[in-house]
């Protein structure tokens, strides 16, 4: 007998029967007991390979991420594999390009693996009815929004930060440390995905602080990455170093602007601020620690499964959750009042 058979016998989903094995809190007490009593009564073993084997064919949750070397993913990634797992689903991942297309991907993953169902962590901000017409199976967008597209909030579900709204507090901050030549380092201003809202966010910060927006302090690296934004911050700074303060899009692009910033005689912050928004392990250890707005990982990733399980069990429709950061202090932002 398997655990197949226990849920059927149970009238019961497979999800259910292994959220009793593992003990979990979210399953009634009536249904608890009744799975118990089949389980005794058929003398159930479980078998972990026999299990995963069944889920593996009709549990499949597929997990797609978007942009293999983003270390921001990571503890997301581990999230997402411990709560679908929790659940009783088996995750199965693929990782792609940041050029590849992820609603493709994710179609193909559905038919060939049979999935229940899909969460997108990373993609894009603009997708249209059309496009996600390839994908029969409920989805979550984990880490961000379709605010660029035009689809109905009722025709997905999305677990993210606020970006707009979390850039504005992080240059706010320094504003209020009494800096008014600020700097943005960003990937782009209009790539319709999180590098323009959170731009728009230093852009009205500044306006709201009276401060004159100087196009020669934005600093677009084409990237997110260390060395691109370590190479964009080498190419300013060798021209002027007009600015007290750094406001950074992401932690990996303010460590390698701050080893920019050094390599000029510059330090972090005794002559130059730096914040970002993320929250990554590693922006902890470096020297001087980064301040920054740390996303709620592990919180972002076991949203987007809940909220994708509920959906793939029938409990709701789809849903939107925006978390909020926490501002991590760190030692590299000072102030200048």
């Amino acid at each position: 007998m398997t655990i197949k058979d226990i849920a059927k016998l149970c009238g019961v989903s497979v999800s259910t029967v292994s959220r009793v094995l593992n003990n979990r809190p979210d399953v009634s007490e009536e249904i608890r007991k009744k799975v118990l009593s089949v389980i005794e009564s058929s003398n159930y073993i479980p078998n972990n390979c026999a299990r995963d084997l069944v889920k593996t064919k009709s549990d499949a949750i597929g997990l797609v991420v978007r942009g293999v070397s983003n270390p921001f993913y990571t503890d997301i990634i581990r999230a997402v594999e411990k709560r679908i797992d929790e659940a009783g689903f088996t995750m199965v991942m693929q990782q792609i390009g940041v050029c590849d297309d992820e609603i493709k991907c994710g179609a193909i993953m559905e038919r060939e693996k049979r999935l229940q169902g899909i969460v997108l962590l990373g993609g894009r901000s603009d997708y249209t009815a059309a496009e996600l017409a390839l994908l029969t199976v409920p989805f979550v967008c984990c880490s961000y929004s379709n605010q660029y597209g035009t689809l109905n909030p009722t025709e997905y579900s999305s677990v993210s930060i606020a970006d707009e709204e979390e850039a504005f507090r992080a240059v706010t901050e320094l504003y209020q440390k009494g800096h008014r030549r600020i700097a943005a380092l960003i990937s782009r201003t209009d790539d319709h995905s999180i590098s323009e809202l959170r731009y728009r966010g230093y852009e009205r910060a500044l306006r709201t602080c009276g401060i004159e927006l100087d196009s020669s302090l934005v600093i677009a690296t084409g990237s997110f990455r260390i060395q691109d934004a370590y190479e964009s911050m080498q190419k300013r700074l060798g021209e002027t170093d007009d600015f007290t303060a750094v406001f950074a899009i992401a932690d990996n692009m303010a460590i390698g602007a701050m080893r920019a910033l050094r390599e000029h005689g510059r330090s972090v912050p005794g002559d130059c601020s730096v914040i970002a928004i993320d929250g990554l392990e590693i922006s902890n250890y470096i020297d001087p620690i980064l301040t920054t707005l740390c996303q709620p990982m592990e919180e972002m990733g076991t949203r987007s499964v809940e909220i994708l399980v509920d959906m793939i069990e029938g409990r709701s429709g789809h849903r939107h959750e925006v978390l909020t950061t926490t501002l991590r202090p760190g030692a590299s932002v000072k102030s200048i009042v």
